[in-house]
């Protein structure tokens, strides 16, 4: 039996004013942003909400980040302390997601926040996202466009070749700009590192206009355990959050992973592997024969889908540096290699 296609769309205005029609009518969407492709629905819309996580067969403990136009939008949905407020404007619209605590009149499904009293939002800065929540004047949830577990999609094909016809519209803008998913700050810690690094975070908590509080850390779901001055605003797990362990979109322990095992720091290729280069690294080809970190992230998903698509049985991954977007890298290729 033949795998149904969903319809791919090139960005226009055609295709959004089709795409957000769509959302208003409870239908799922996949979309570009300056992340990876997001699976977009309406975050008020309950059983539009069902479908994301039935097209990715993703568990409902994990909650989805919701997307808005602007901060004054985001402030209508999630309450904002100084410390939430300083990091969304100096990097929205951007690549940060902050986990605050949701109003009781935001109007946003529980579904979308797993019955947690906070929720994951969001200003995206990509013109198709921007576009369909303009058309469609609903703010979206949108996990990655893929099957839950698989590895991030930053292309249309990669959004194809993982959901299928369980999508039935995806817009196709190009490959995506930052190739990781959006860093996660709940308080003053850093629940998922991403495109906005820990460095860059730290400029503006600690010596924010009026005053520091204290220094930002990073949560231990990410491998570290940093000093910080006071416990973050967020995530007070409901029972579920408390089973699960997961407070926010990211924290799954095996995520972002191929079919075929994964092998890290790998310095030569081993038995039947194709081993992916970094650096001085060679390797069957590389993320950045530079040593560029940023081209490596942009990267990094594109190679891994090449390498489970090949006929070599495993996968091997050079040593990535953990400076800057390092730490992000290096966040995904851990959860991916778990098993």
């Amino acid at each position: 039996m033949t795998r149904p296609h969903p319809r791919i769309l090139p960005y226009g205005t055609a295709a959004i004013a089709e795409a957000a029609a769509l959302i208003r009518d409870g239908g799922i969407v996949a979309v570009p942003t300056e992340t990876v492709y997001g699976l977009a629905a309406d975050a008020t819309n309950a059983e539009a909400v069902a479908r994301i996580y039935a097209a990715k067969g993703r568990p409902s403990f994990n909650p989805l980040i919701v997307h808005v136009a602007d901060l004054a939008a985001a402030e209508r949905i999630a309450v904002f302390d100084a410390d939430a407020r300083a990091l969304a404007e100096a990097f929205w619209p951007g690549p940060l997601t902050l986990v605050l605590p949701v109003r009781g009149d935001s109007g946003i499904a529980s579904l979308v926040t797993a019955g947690l009293d906070t929720v994951a939002i969001r200003v995206p800065r990509h013109r198709a996202m921007q576009g369909l929540i303009a058309a469609s004047g609903r703010p979206l949830a949108a996990p990655s466009a893929n099957a839950s577990g698989g590895i991030s999609p930053t292309t249309a094909a990669h959004v194809a070749g993982s959901l299928g016809g369980n999508v039935p519209l995806i817009l196709d803008d190009g490959a995506t700009e930052a190739g990781l998913e959006s860093t996660i700050v709940a308080g003053r810690t850093v629940l998922r590192p991403g495109p906005v690094t820990a460095e860059a975070i730290r400029q503006y908590l600690e010596h924010p206009p009026g005053g520091g509080r204290g220094p930002i850390g990073t949560s231990d779901v990410t491998g570290q355990d940093l000093r910080h001055d006071r416990p973050p605003i967020g995530p007070r797990p409901s029972p579920g959050g408390i089973e699960s362990g997961v407070t926010a979109p990211g924290q799954l322990e095996s995520h972002y992973a191929p079919s075929k095992l994964l092998r890290l720091n790998a310095f030569e290729t081993g038995s039947d592997e194709w081993l992916i280069g970094f650096g001085d690294v060679a390797g069957d080809v590389s993320l950045s024969a530079s040593g560029n970190l940023v081209e490596a992230a942009a990267r990094l998903f594109d190679l891994l889908h090449a390498a489970d698509a090949n006929d070599r049985s495993k996968i091997a991954i050079a040593p990535i540096p953990f400076d800057g977007i390092g730490e992000a890298i290096n966040d995904r290729l851990r959860r991916a290699a778990h098993r």
